[in-house]
C-alpha cells in the first residue's frame, strides 16, 4: 500500500487516460455512470463520496482510497465526517479495513491540505 496519495492518484489518472484510448465507448459509458451516480438528488455529493470512501477501505483499493479521499477533500468534508465513514468501513470489514482505514485517513488528511 503505497502512502504517497497524490501519485497513487496520479497512476489511476493515468491509467483512466490509458484506458479511454483503448476502450473509448466503455469508459465513456463509465464515465457517464460516475457522473450520474455523483449528481445531487436524495443524497448529497459529499455523503456520495464518503460512502464511496467506505466502500474503497472495505474493499481495500488503494487507488480508490486515493480517488475519493480526494473528492471528499474537494466536497467540504471534515475530518470528523471522514472518520465516522471510515469506522463504519471498519465495523463491515473488520480488521483489514483498520488496515485500510488508517491509509484513508491519511489519504484525506493528504488532500485536505490543498485546500489551506
Amino acid at each position: 500500500m503505497s502512502e504517497n496519495f497524490p501519485e497513487t492518484l496520479q497512476e489511476v489518472t493515468d491509467g483512466i487516460e490509458l484506458l479511454q484510448g483503448a476502450i473509448p465507448d466503455l469508459m465513456q459509458a463509465f464515465g457517464a455512470l460516475g457522473e450520474a451516480a455523483s449528481e445531487e438528488a436524495a443524497l448529497s455529493p459529499k455523503i456520495k463520496e464518503l460512502i464511496s470512501l467506505a466502500i474503497a477501505v472495505s474493499v481495500r483499493c488503494d487507488g480508490c482510497i486515493a480517488y475519493h479521499a480526494k473528492a471528499v477533500a474537494d466536497c467540504g468534508a471534515t475530518r470528523a465526517e471522514v472518520a465516522e465513514a471510515i469506522g463504519t468501513a471498519i465495523h463491515m470489514g473488520g480488521g483489514p479495513s483498520v488496515v485500510y482505514g488508517g491509509a484513508a485517513l491519511r489519504a484525506f488528511d493528504a488532500f485536505l491540505q490543498d485546500h489551506g
